[in-house]
C-alpha cells in the first residue's frame, strides 16, 4: 500500500445509465464502462433508484410506486442496486474481482470510518479487485439523515453530506489521492450556454489555486437550471469538482458514451480541469 496512489475515481450518473426516451437501461453504456474498469480504479455509480424504478415497471404491467416518496426511493433503489451489480459483474474482466461499497455520509465524518474506507480502498488495488460505489439510499432516512447532519456541522467546520454521489466520488477521490476524477454524465461538458453545443468549454486550468477558485466561480456563473427534476446539476458538479482540483487531481466532465480510453487520451470533446503544476 505504501507509495501507491490510486489511478482513476470515475463517478457515472443515473441520466447516464438509462435511455430516457425508451425507459430503459443503456446496456452499451454500462457493458462499455465495465469492461474497461480495472484494479487501481474506482467506480462511483449512481443509477440505482432509477433502474430499480424501470425493473419495477417492467415486472408491474408498466405500473409505479404509489405512497410517500421517502418509501418509494427506498424500494426503487433496493431492487435497482441487485441490476446495477449484476451488470458490472457481468462485463468486468473475470479475471477482476468485484466488491460493492455502500457508504453513507457518517463514513466520511469519522476520521476511524473514513480511514477505514481508505485502507478498503488500497486493499482492493493489491489484491486485483474493482470497488463500486453507491450511497446506502436503502437504509437511508432522509429526516434523521438532516438531524445528523445539522448535529455534526454544530462541532465540525466541514461536513460531507453525500447527497450527491457527485459529492461522494469528490470525498473519496481526495481520500485516495486519487489522480484523475472521471464524472461521467449526459451531456459533454461544462457549457457557457447549455442551450449551445459549440459553447462547450474544454479546458479550465490554471497556475494557482486562486485562480483557479475564480475560473470556477465563472463557470458555476453560466450554469442554469438542472438536467433533471432532484439533480444538482452542473452547478453542483463544478462545486464538488472544486474539491478534488484543490486536492490536486485533474477532473475531467464528459458524456458516458465515450469511453474512457478516449476520454483519457483526449480524442473526445469534454471539460478538463486541473491547476498546473500540481499533483498529488
Amino acid at each position: 500500500m505504501a507509495g501507491f496512489d490510486f489511478d482513476i475515481v470515475v463517478k457515472i450518473g443515473s441520466m447516464a445509465l438509462v435511455r430516457k426516451e425508451d425507459n430503459d437501461i443503456d446496456y452499451n453504456i454500462i457493458s462499455r464502462l465495465a469492461g474497461e474498469l480495472k484494479p487501481g480504479y474506482i467506480l462511483v455509480s449512481s443509477g440505482a433508484t432509477e433502474i430499480g424504478r424501470i425493473d419495477y415497471m417492467k415486472r408491474n404491467g408498466g405500473r409505479e410506486l404509489l405512497g410517500d416518496m421517502e418509501e418509494i426511493k427506498t424500494d426503487y433503489s433496493s431492487q435497482g442496486q441487485t441490476i446495477l451489480m449484476e451488470f458490472y459483474r457481468k462485463f468486468i474482466d473475470s479475471s477482476y474481482s468485484v466488491r460493492q461499497v455502500l457508504v453513507e455520509h457518517s463514513h466520511f465524518n469519522d476520521k476511524e470510518k473514513e480511514e477505514h474506507l481508505r485502507r478498503f480502498f488500497f486493499r482492493c488495488a493489491n489484491q486485483n479487485a474493482i470497488p463500486i460505489v453507491n450511497y446506502n439510499d436503502p437504509v437511508s432516512n432522509e429526516e434523521n439523515r438532516k438531524m445528523e447532519i445539522a448535529a455534526l456541522r454544530k462541532t465540525n467546520d466541514e461536513v460531507v453530506e453525500c447527497i450527491d454521489n457527485d459529492e461522494t466520488a469528490a470525498v473519496i477521490a481526495g481520500l485516495v489521492r486519487a489522480r484523475k476524477l472521471i464524472i461521467l454524465t449526459s451531456s459533454e461538458g461544462i457549457y457557457m450556454d447549455p442551450n449551445d453545443p459549440s459553447t462547450i468549454i474544454r479546458d479550465v486550468h490554471a497556475d494557482n489555486a486562486e485562480e483557479m477558485d475564480k475560473k470556477i466561480d465563472e463557470l458555476i456563473s453560466y450554469c442554469h437550471g438542472t438536467s433533471r427534476r432532484g439533480s444538482n446539476g452542473a452547478a453542483a458538479k463544478l462545486q464538488f469538482a472544486r474539491r478534488s482540483v484543490m486536492n490536486g487531481s485533474e477532473v475531467i466532465i464528459a458524456h458516458a458514451r465515450h469511453s474512457l480510453s478516449d476520454i483519457l487520451s483526449g480524442k473526445t470533446v469534454c471539460t478538463r480541469m486541473g491547476i498546473t503544476g500540481r499533483e498529488i
